[in-house]
């Protein structure tokens, strides 16, 4: 068994863009608060307006954080337009945002370009929402299916039309599988959700995807496209036949999902697999201590670890313009990692909460932020 950098997990475990004055009040060193409305350990609860941009995939862990935040300090509001991973990484690099949500982290050249706004240390990536990526699908009477990451990639390239394909059935004995059209639906927008998927299928089934792992659906494959996790999900729900990639917890339950094939096994999808797929990651190499970038090592054979798995970050800076700014972030980050922030994200929106050692390392990262010098 591989051993984590990142340690063993206990698994159960709108936007005014241009809303970038902070008004925050608060202690010199706001290290975060807890759902009950406990004071930060600088004796004071904060207060202002947080702007964030970014993933719709977390979509209903950002609204239980917002609320349990917001309930632990009264005057303090967190507003989060879910527009996407590639516009909320942009809103950051630009300064139209005090915090990204992204499911995937920084790329160099990002990394680079958010100096201009967030000092010579730049942006950092922090952990704080673990969860698997569903292959779902619209078929009438089939809530489960067995596929492998060369019959993924050859679904999703239009490589096969119907769904009693000889591939499928192979994988699938047992199951009457029906004469139909196979709809692939893919992102229309930049998506972090996009690039772990494409990651997984690039690293999994590089002869059949050919295509490098990015955000944006390669522009030379055919298929159905709607923005943004909601979309994506509706399309399929409203066409038999249809299948997508999708935030699990946006997944209702007329979809069936695929269990996929690691070793020799199939694991099906949940929170607890995702979170052992996690466990086998290391740090990106090249970045700062505090940065908490986490590699995926996409063609594991761990037993029961699901490897079609995303990690959204909070991508902040490592410094900004005001103590009120930095006191504010930090509250919210805190809270958002915490035992008790991390517990209603799962509860939200059915994560995988970080492991003790992946929030260490992401409480420390937030205690970095600082004044700009």
């Amino acid at each position: 068994m591989k051993a984590s950098r990142f340690g063993r997990h206990a698994a159960i475990a709108v936007i005014a863009a241009g809303a970038l004055a902070l008004t925050a009040c608060g202690s010199d060193n706001a290290t975060g608060t807890t759902p009950g409305g406990e004071q930060n350990a600088g004796g004071s609860q904060v207060t202002g307006t947080l702007t964030g941009i970014g993933a719709s995939s977390t979509g209903a862990a950002m609204d239980a954080w917002k609320a349990g935040f917001a309930s632990a300090n009264q005057g303090a509001t967190v507003q989060y337009s879910p527009d996407g991973s590639g516009a909320g990484r942009k809103a950051l690099i630009d300064g139209s945002a005090q915090f990204a949500g992204s499911d995937a982290y920084l790329k160099d050249d990002e990394l680079e370009a958010s100096k201009a706004v967030c000092g010579p240390d730049g942006a950092i990536n922090i952990p704080v929402y673990i969860s698997p990526i569903a292959v779902a699908f619209n078929l009438p009477g089939i809530e489960e299916l067995k596929l492998d990451a060369a019959t993924v990639a050859k679904i999703f390239r239009g490589g096969i039309a119907t769904w009693n394909d000889p591939a499928i059935a192979a994988l699938n004995e047992g199951v009457t599988l029906p004469d139909l059209k196979v709809t692939p639906v893919n992102r229309s927008d930049d998506s972090g959700t996009t690039t772990n998927f494409t990651e997984y299928l690039s690293a999994a089934a590089p002869e059949v995807w050919t295509d490098k792992a990015s955000g944006v659906w390669p522009a030379t494959l055919q298929g159905e496209n709607a923005k943004g996790t909601s979309g994506v999900v509706k399309t399929v729900t409203d066409t038999p036949g249809a299948v997508t990639y999708a935030d699990d917890s946006a997944v209702g339950g007329s979809l069936g999902t695929a269990s996929i094939k690691v070793g020799e096994e199939f694991v099906e999808i949940s929170a607890e697999a995702a979170a052992k797929a996690v466990e086998a990651g290391s740090p990106v190499e090249g970045r700062s201590a505090n940065d908490v970038a986490i590699k995926l090592d996409r063609k594991t054979t761990e037993s029961g670890a699901y490897p079609v798995v995303l990690v959204s970050y909070h991508v902040v800076c490592s410094a900004y313009d005001s103590q009120e700014t930095v006191d504010l972030v930090k509250a919210f980050e805190n809270y958002v990692v915490s035992e008790e922030g991390q517990q209603t994200a799962a509860d939200s929106a059915k994560s995988a909460p970080l492991s003790s050692a992946l929030a260490e390392k992401a409480t420390a990262a937030i205690e970095s932020i600082k004044v700009k010098s």
